[in-house]
């Protein structure tokens, strides 16, 4: 049986396939989060993945949210980031946790689901704006959209998370549509 943990670990090697075929000069193209680059939002999730990891571990995360997690080597911040961020989410008590985030805290099961969003929809993000589409895991997509129909998402639909759903055709590829709910 997969676990999320097993779901945080494939968006998690789908992403590293991701950032490591983003070349320099795409660190500037338009994210399809609103308002970002590339740089902008890979920074933002490397930075979410530390403080993940940080508070999974009850360690210092080394810095804020939107400080400067990248440095010279993206590829590298990354790398070390999703380490970190593994080790946490494999630790024996990690779902038996309460992970303290922006808006309060939540039980580790919900917190593990918010991550795994976090690091596959930013994934997926990166993917569309570096012509990496191919490297999107469809069928993980799949899995968390239909984890998201089934649950009371309006509240998670406000400025700062996410906008209402879009239209997309009811063929489309899982990644497209997942992100289409989310109002991308």
């Amino acid at each position: 049986m997969t676990t999320v943990i097993d779901q945080i670990d494939r968006a998690l090697d789908m992403t590293a396939a991701v950032v490591g075929g983003i070349a320099h000069d795409r660190l500037t193209a338009a994210s399809p989060c609103p308002g970002w680059d590339v740089r902008t939002e890979l920074n933002h999730l490397v930075g979410g993945m530390r403080i993940f990891a940080a508070e999974l571990t009850g360690t210092d995360a080394g810095g804020a949210h939107e400080d400067d997690w990248l440095g010279a080597d993206p590829r590298a911040a990354y790398a070390v980031a999703a380490d970190l961020d593994r080790a946490a989410w494999h630790r024996p008590d990690a779902l038996a946790t309460t992970v303290r985030l922006g808006f309060g805290e939540v039980p580790g099961p919900m917190a593990a689901l918010i991550h795994l969003t976090e690091v596959l929809v930013h994934g997926v993000d990166l993917a569309l704006a570096t012509g990496q589409e191919h490297l999107a895991d469809d069928e993980l997509c799949g899995e968390l959209l239909t984890v998201m129909r089934g649950m009371d998402f309006d509240a998670f639909r406000r400025p700062g998370m996410f906008g209402p759903a879009v239209p997309v055709a009811g063929d489309a590829p899982a990644h497209r549509r997942l992100l289409a709910f989310l109002g991308r």
